[in-house]
């Protein structure tokens, strides 16, 4: 080990919340289409319907809910260099398949949501004040892709001083091999930035016993 003091947190210091990563509408409609603007890792929309579990259980343990929506406008110009890449044109604003997907997620219209035009949550939106205002130290995060949106997220996060938590079981990646290497990389900055959404739930449960004293 190159660090000889690596440090292994608590799963969550401090306020808490969970970040909803672009589970969208589209995401489940033609679940099974072979052509797809971006592509799918097998298993996909299982492990983003698991996130409910995740997003269920922090409501039930008073973390607030933080939706993140990618949106771009119907006329491209907000695009920029995200179509030079392996993604087509995905997430226009004048389709419903851009949605937030509510059956699945449990979305609430009074819930926080932030829209974002680039991969990272924290790029060009006001996330940032909103965690600022929720005092939040720690992000626990679910959903898609697990090597795109997830990945940028959780670095920002970290260069931010947040703890950064990704539950494994609630992301999904363009590909299996790309999924691992993400996480990898996630863990590669922070001892412990993967979990699994059993101990997550878990630290749930004590967060809010907690706070409950």
């Amino acid at each position: 080990m190159a660090n000889p003091n690596q440090v292994r947190r608590d799963l969550i210091e401090g306020n808490a919340a969970l970040l909803v990563i672009d589970i969208q509408a589209g995401i489940f409609i033609g679940a099974d289409d072979e052509q797809r603007s971006i592509d799918h890792m097998p298993g996909h929309t299982d492990r983003l319907r698991k996130a409910r579990i995740a997003i269920d259980k922090a409501r039930e343990s008073d973390i607030p809910v933080i939706f993140i929506q990618e949106i771009h406008r119907a006329n491209l110009v907000d695009f920029g260099r995200e179509l030079d890449g392996e993604e087509d044109v995905h997430c226009l604003d004048n389709t419903p398949n851009t949605g937030i997907a509510r059956a699945e997620t449990g979305f609430r219209d009074d819930d926080y949501l932030i829209q974002k035009r680039r991969y990272s949550a924290f790029y060009g939106t006001d996330l940032e004040i909103l965690l600022k205002g929720l005092k939040v130290e720690t992000l626990l995060m679910v959903g898609g892709l697990t090597n795109v949106c997830v990945h940028y997220t959780f670095a920002d996060g970290h260069q931010g001083d947040y703890f950064c938590r990704t539950i494994e079981d609630c992301v999904a990646a363009s590909s299996t091999q790309a999924h691992d290497a993400a996480l990898a990389q996630m863990e590669y900055l922070q001892a412990g930035g993967v979990r699994s959404l059993s101990e997550t739930l878990e630290a749930m449960d004590a967060y809010a016993a907690k706070r409950a004293v």
